[in-house]
């Protein structure tokens, strides 16, 4: 219990929490807002591209390993310029409209979308510093429920929200959120700069990939990495016109698919944490992996059913319990195969391959969609799971 309450467990809360509230203000709640001015469906799957920073956010990451700013540290004075900097994108995303203009809207989500992979870049990296060994099992699980409050006040309040104000209002009450992320920037100590830290420009940007490809089977780990979640990553991309296609309302949406389910992945993520050390990162993976695919093949059961309240209640609530338990194990394991020299730009090539589903695979979801139909959309991201579990069994020895 003195671990779980210790400064630094909350420091890891807070910080998740500041790094899911931006995702979703340009993924659900963006085409939600979308889809109320009359853009047509496909638009709104190509927005998916707008996700492109947390694709290729190793690209910069190294300078984030390499240099300082403002006196704060290393982590700490880059976190506190970005996170003001995402602040004004939020507004000036508040500002767009997209019914007139949806370039000018793609033009400042991806503003919005580089502050926030950037944030990750160095939230990540202080999370993997400030954090023992032994702690980071633990540490991902309440870095991956804080992230998930954020997601829930982004989602679901601003969903709610949006039946009683403009979406313009609600990003901007959202951008006042993130001075959370703010103020705990400003509390939080700074991790312990190891001995040696990146000094020269090689150092920090050729020895991180270095390192990392000289290990065995590194083509394999970022293959899987790539293919672990990519069915459960396709199915929620679009699964906000799905409800809204059923009937659903948007209050209803806010408060079943993103409140109610909000607990399952709270407790999905804790379980997930203490699963893993009896069962170890192999079997956890594949036993969680197995539970994505069945959770997601059940939206296309909700698909054929129609509007049911309790049949989506069902339906999320059991998405949401595995969809936590798999990415606590997904953080988890990520952050063990990071080198603390390199931290950020290690970090930020692993996870960066965990975004290209959420951006290039996503990006045709809505014309698969209105080709195929929900019931055969969802049964084929059911399926596409299949591939990386497969690739798992090579791997044992993790």
């Amino acid at each position: 219990m003195r671990v779980i309450f210790s400064g630094r467990m909350v420091v890891v809360s807070l910080m998740g929490f500041s790094s899911g509230l931006p995702l979703l203000l340009t993924g659900s709640v963006l085409q939600a807002w979308m889809q109320q001015e009359g853009v047509d469906l496909g638009t709104i799957g190509l927005f998916a591209l707008v996700g492109l920073p947390y694709t290729l956010k190793f690209l910069w990451a190294p300078f984030l390993d390499r240099y300082s700013l403002g006196g704060m540290g290393r982590r700490r004075g880059w976190l506190l310029r970005v996170q003001i900097g995402l602040i004004l994108a939020l507004v000036g995303l508040s500002l767009t409209e997209p019914a007139i203009n949806p370039m000018g809207v793609a033009a400042a989500a991806l503003l919005v979308t580089f502050f926030s992979a950037t944030q990750d870049i160095v939230i990540d990296a202080h999370r993997r510093e400030s954090l023992a060994d032994h702690e980071l099992g633990l540490g991902s699980s309440l870095y991956v429920n804080g992230y998930r409050v954020g997601l829930l006040l982004a989602s679901s309040g601003g969903l709610i929200l949006a039946d009683y104000m403009p979406f313009s209002q609600v990003y901007q009450l959202l951008a006042l959120a993130m001075l959370i992320g703010v103020f705990t920037t400003l509390l939080a100590p700074e991790p312990s700069i190891a001995a040696d830290a990146p000094k020269t420009f090689y150092e920090a940007v050729i020895a991180p990939f270095l390192e990392y490809f000289c290990r065995p089977n590194a083509f394999l780990i970022l293959l899987f990495i790539l293919l672990y979640k990519i069915g459960d990553i396709m199915a929620s991309h679009m699964s906000i016109p799905f409800y809204l296609d059923l009937g659903y309302s948007k209050t209803e949406i806010g408060a079943i698919v993103k409140g109610f389910g909000f607990w399952a992945t709270v407790f999905g993520g804790l379980a997930g944490g203490i699963v893993m050390l009896r069962l170890g990162i192999y079997r956890a993976l594949w036993t969680f992996g197995l539970l994505q695919s069945i959770s997601t093949a059940g939206f296309a059961v909700l698909g054929a059913y129609g509007y049911s309240l309790p049949g989506l209640a069902a339906v999320i609530a059991f998405e949401n319990l595995s969809g936590g338990m798999g990415t606590a194990a997904y953080v988890a394991f990520m952050s063990s195969l990071t080198n603390k020299k390199f931290t950020a730009t290690q970090y930020a090539l692993l996870s960066s391959l965990m975004g290209i589903p959420r951006v290039i695979v996503a990006a045709p979801t809505g014309f698969l969609a209105a080709s195929f139909g929900w019931v055969a959309f969802f049964s084929c991201c059911a399926l596409i799971a299949v591939p990386g579990l497969l690739l798992l069994r090579r791997f044992r020895s993790w």
